[in-house]
C-alpha cells in the first residue's frame, strides 16, 4: 500500500495575478494525479489546499494554518515575490519548505524555499543580450509598483549599461493599475529600442493594448521595431492580450507545445516542483523537510521542464530559457540554450564581456 502524505497547495484563484495563480495550482494538482497514477511509486499525495484570494495578507497565516492544522510539512504555492516572502518566516517557525514555481529577481536564498523557476541569469540576462544585439541597447523600463518590478528593473539598469546602451526611461504602476497612457506617451516621446515589461496582471494587458495603439498610428513601434520583451508573461495570460501581444517577446524556461502536458511556464514549474518533491521524499524515505532539502541536491530529477538539478547551496532549480515570439495565443521559439542553465541567484558569475558583444565606437 502506498504512503499518504499531505503537502500544502497555496495558489490565489483571484485578484490581480489570478492567471498565473490558475496555471500554478493546474500544475501543481497535475503533478500530484500523476504521482498518485503512477505504479512505481512508493507514495501517494494528498493536496491541502488553501486559496488566499490575491491578497497579500493572507499568505502567511494560511501557510501557518497548513503547517500548524495538517500533517503537511512542504507547500507548493505562491506566485508573487511578495507573498514568498511573506510566508517564510511561517516555514522557519513550522518547519516546512516552499516549492516556489514562480520566475522571480534573485538575490535570495532560503533553506526553507526551493526555487523551481528562473532566477536573473536563467531569464534576464539572456532576454537583455538577445534584445540589444538585434534592436538596440537603449531600454524604457516598465514595473508595478513591488518588489518584482523594482529589482527587476534595478538589475536591467546594470545589464543595459553593460550592453552600452541608456535607460531612457522607469516608470511604475500600482498593482492593478490599468491607467497606462501616461507611459505610453512617454515612451512615445523617448522612443527606446525596447521596453522591459514588469507589469502584472491587469496592467500587463492594458499596457500591451495602448501599446499596440501606438504601433498602429506609428510604425516605429511596431513589435518587429521596438519590442515588449518581458520575463513573466506566459501561454496562460496570452489571450487576455491578444491580438495585441502579437510579435513581441517573452524569456521562459519552457514553451507549450502540441503535445499533451502542461500548457504555460508557470503551470509546468509547478508540476515539476511535485515531481521532483516527490522523487526526493522517496529518495530520502521521509517527507521530513531537512532530509528531503538534502535528498533534491543528491541527483538530477526528469520533469516535464526536462532534467533538472537542485543546487545544493542555493536551492534553485537549474533551468532552460526559450525566448518566444507571440504569435496569437502561442509562443514560437527564436532563441534558445543548448541546455539547462545553473542558477546564479546573485549574478556573482556574470561576465558582461561575454554576455554582451562590445559596442562599436567611431574613432576620429
Amino acid at each position: 500500500m502506498k504512503r499518504r502524505i499531505e503537502i500544502g497547495v497555496l495558489f490565489s484563484r483571484s485578484g490581480s495575478y489570478e492567471l498565473l495563480g490558475r496555471a500554478c495550482r493546474d500544475g501543481a494538482l497535475g503533478g500530484v494525479a500523476a504521482v498518485n497514477a503512477d505504479p512505481r511509486r512508493e507514495i501517494e499525495f494528498v493536496p491541502v489546499e488553501r486559496d488566499p484570494g490575491g491578497r497579500i495578507e493572507a499568505y502567511a497565516p494560511l501557510s501557518a494554518e497548513i503547517l500548524g492544522t495538517t500533517a503537511a510539512r512542504h507547500i507548493v504555492g505562491c506566485i508573487t515575490s511578495w507573498s514568498r516572502k511573506d510566508v517564510i518566516p511561517a516555514l522557519e517557525k513550522g518547519g516546512g519548505l516552499l516549492w516556489y514555481p514562480a520566475p522571480y529577481e534573485g538575490f535570495e536564498a532560503s533553506d526553507h524555499v526551493v526555487y523551481m523557476n528562473a532566477a536573473p541569469n536563467q531569464h534576464l540576462v539572456p532576454l537583455v543580450s538577445h534584445v540589444a544585439s538585434r534592436y538596440g541597447r537603449d531600454a524604457f523600463l516598465l514595473g508595478s509598483n513591488y518588489i518584482w518590478g523594482w529589482e527587476m528593473n534595478r538589475i536591467a539598469r546594470d545589464l543595459v549599461a553593460d550592453a552600452g546602451g541608456e535607460v531612457r526611461g522607469e516608470r511604475y504602476l500600482p498593482l492593478g493599475d490599468t491607467d497606462v497612457s501616461r507611459l505610453v506617451e512617454e515612451i512615445c516621446a523617448t522612443a527606446p529600442d525596447f521596453v522591459l515589461n514588469n507589469l502584472i496582471g491587469p496592467s500587463s494587458y492594458a499596457f500591451f493594448e495602448a501599446y499596440a495603439a501606438l504601433g498602429e498610428r506609428d510604425e516605429r513601434f511596431r513589435p518587429e521595431r521596438r519590442p515588449v520583451v518581458s520575463c513573466n508573461l506566459t501561454e496562460a495570460e496570452l489571450p487576455s492580450i491578444a491580438p495585441h501581444g502579437e510579435g513581441h517577446l517573452s524569456c521562459l524556461p519552457f514553451v507549450h507545445d502540441d503535445r499533451a502536458g502542461p500548457r504555460s511556464s508557470f503551470e509546468a514549474a509547478a508540476h515539476a516542483a511535485v515531481t521532483a518533491l516527490a522523487d526526493a521524499i522517496e529518495l530520502a524515505g521521509t517527507d521530513e523537510p531537512g532530509a528531503v532539502r538534502h535528498a533534491a541536491a543528491s541527483r538530477p530529477f526528469d520533469t516535464v521542464l526536462g532534467r533538472i538539478r537542485i543546487d545544493a547551496a542555493t536551492q534553485h532549480a537549474s533551468l532552460p530559457f526559450r525566448i518566444g515570439r507571440i504569435r496569437g495565443e502561442r509562443f514560437e521559439v527564436v532563441e534558445a540554450s543548448a541546455g539547462s542553465i545553473d542558477p546564479d541567484p546573485y549574478l556573482s558569475r556574470y561576465d558582461p564581456a561575454t554576455t554582451f558583444r562590445p559596442a562599436l565606437r567611431l574613432v576620429r
